[in-house]
């Protein structure tokens, strides 16, 4: 049974109801343990301002998001690199555990999946030298094989250990049950994996028709994910990290009330 304060909110979840003041009193307000900023939330609330107001409640950050989208101007720019640097250093003031990253897709006009692969190594390996100086964990999320064109080339979790074994210490996984359920190889590269590179772990499920491909995800047990299962596989390593709650959901979580959300959050994690 996941108890409230084994519970983190990815501030996605609530994105079109709370800002980030809001979803910090609502983890409060219903015993929930963390919290997982999305940037631009950070931003909207101003990083100085957010970051006091996290470390005041008291939650704990189980990872901001998100960095990465080394691919997004065709080649890894200096822009790109330095948005992930001040990704890092917004990390590290607000105390999060990791920094979460979706690495990018195909280069605009490619289809040179092993180039943009290529890429983000590279962009990870330039983050993770500034990153090793602040002692920010980086957490590669890979992401499910139907947005390798758009969001993230990297798509099993055993590709992004490959990466994290050619860049060394300093860099493990974000693993999202929406991501990872469907690989065959999962139990294997959790054990690769195992407790230091083990940074983050997400739940939602994933229903079954999905409607759209990136904001139709569901809550736990409404869909098809075997949630304990993978926990457990986890846990197994040695990981007892927070459970990152990261809902995408047009037509339905994001249409209700936020705290009617995080009550049915601790609802279902209970008996997930």
């Amino acid at each position: 049974m996941i108890t409230p304060e084994k519970l983190s909110l990815n501030t996605a979840t609530v994105s079109k109801q709370w800002n980030l003041q809001q979803a910090v009193e609502g983890c409060l307000r219903h015993g929930i343990g963390g919290i997982a900023p999305w940037r631009d939330k950070l931003h909207e609330a101003g990083v100085s301002q957010g970051a006091r107001m996290i470390r005041e409640s008291g939650l704990a950050v189980s990872g901001l998001c998100r960095g990465g989208w080394y691919t997004a101007e065709g080649a890894l720019t200096q822009s790109v690199i330095d948005d992930n640097k001040a990704a890092v250093d917004e990390a590290v003031a607000i105390g999060a555990a990791c920094l979460v990253m979706v690495v990018g897709g195909l280069a605009p006009g490619s289809r040179d999946l092993i180039g943009a692969r290529q890429i983000v190594t590279e962009g990870l390996g330039k983050t993770l030298e500034y990153a090793r100086t602040v002692n920010m964990p980086i957490a590669i999320e890979p992401l499910h094989p139907m947005y390798a064109a758009d969001r993230a080339c990297v798509n099993t979790t055993g590709q992004a250990l490959d990466i994290c074994d050619e860049l060394g210490d300093g860099i493990g996984v974000a693993l999202d049950v929406y991501h990872i359920w469907w690989d065959p190889d999962i139990r294997a590269q959790i054990q690769r994996a195992g407790k230091e590179r083990l940074l983050a772990f997400h739940i939602c499920d994933w229903l079954s028709p999905t409607s759209d491909m990136l904001t139709d995800r569901g809550m736990m047990g409404d869909g098809v994910i075997d949630i304990r299962h993978y926990r457990a596989m986890v846990e197994h390593q040695g990981f007892n990290g927070l459970n990152e709650v990261e809902i995408f959901s047009a037509e339905n979580w994001w249409k209700r009330d936020p705290d009617e959300v995080l009550q049915e959050m601790i609802s279902r994690a209970r008996e997930c």
